[in-house]
């Protein structure tokens, strides 16, 4: 998503009207993108607030009309973004169906329905994709590369966590059908009246939500509620570690490779060598 940023910037390399134009709204390499990217931003914050406020009764039955105003308005200035973007940029369907593409037309479509289909206000809650776009202005150059770390971390760690996450579910369902028995089967407690709603109730302790309107009042079922708790206290560590210990590791490869032996062109060196560990050559 973040990758293909340096890729287009070196195919608008010359100075034309609409090359100029794509460089300060897809880059943020001048004063006049920068001055973009902020007024860009501003817009975004203020749209989506207003979303927010609209939803509100009595702010919408009292200040319909201004909110109708600001959202037309809005949808009217992204709408011109829009339509700039597709006739500056020399691969149409590469910006069209690129993710910030379809975020970009998905977040003023829903103010067109309005016209045309009945009923379709409930669509107006995907305004709220706009905040999506404040991703497209941090993506500045400055950016990409933690955005990548960030991106690659997480593909690097599904795997580990998903065998963690079935471990959890699997454990969480083994003790939910524990407490049906001790809690529901012997003692009598409506609140585990059958498995399913025990596993329930063992995902909302697990996730250390804890609604507390079903508790269990025998010994073994306080013991193995204390377990899940303190399981569920992992599913928040043990996912972070991981992605941080793929993070880190992500970092040490990056400064690897960042030193070229100019003698034969070896890369993935120690941080601390000073020479190249092929052939010896000063680094």
């Amino acid at each position: 998503m973040f990758d293909d940023l340096s890729n287009r910037a070196s195919e608008h390399d010359s100075n034309s009207l609409r090359d100029r134009i794509w460089r300060i709204i897809f880059l943020s390499d001048t004063k006049a993108g920068h001055a973009f990217d902020v007024a860009l931003l501003w817009l975004i914050g203020i749209s989506v607030g207003v979303v927010m406020l609209e939803s509100v009764e009595s702010y919408r039955d009292k200040h319909l009309s201004l909110f109708n105003f600001l959202e037309w308005t809005f949808t009217v200035l992204f709408t011109i973004e829009y339509i700039v973007r597709i006739v500056v940029v020399r691969n149409k369907p590469a910006y069209i169906f690129s993710f910030f593409g379809v975020v970009d037309l998905l977040s003023i479509i829903p103010t067109y329905l309005t016209f045309f289909i009945a009923g379709s206000e409930y669509f107006l809650v995907v305004r709220i994709l706009r905040l999506l776009r404040v991703f497209r202005v941090l993506k500045m150059a400055r950016h990409i590369g933690e955005a990548n770390l960030l991106l690659n971390s997480f593909r690097a760690s599904i795997g580990k966590i998903t065998v963690f996450l079935f471990v959890v579910v699997a454990v969480t369902m083994i003790l939910g059908t524990m407490m049906y028995v001790v809690e529901g089967l012997i003692a009598g407690n409506e609140g585990f009246n059958s498995v399913p709603q025990s596993i329930y109730w063992g995902i909302v302790t697990i996730s250390t939500v804890g609604y507390g309107d079903v508790t269990p009042i025998t010994v073994v079922g306080k013991f193995i509620s204390t377990l899940i708790i303190l399981i569920g206290y992992g599913t928040i560590a043990v996912p972070t570690g991981i992605v941080i210990a793929e993070a880190n590791m992500s970092m040490a490869e990056v400064r690897l490779d960042k030193r070229r032996c100019r003698e034969c062109g070896h890369t993935g060196h120690d941080p601390k060598a000073t020479f190249c560990k092929m052939c010896g050559n000063k680094l």
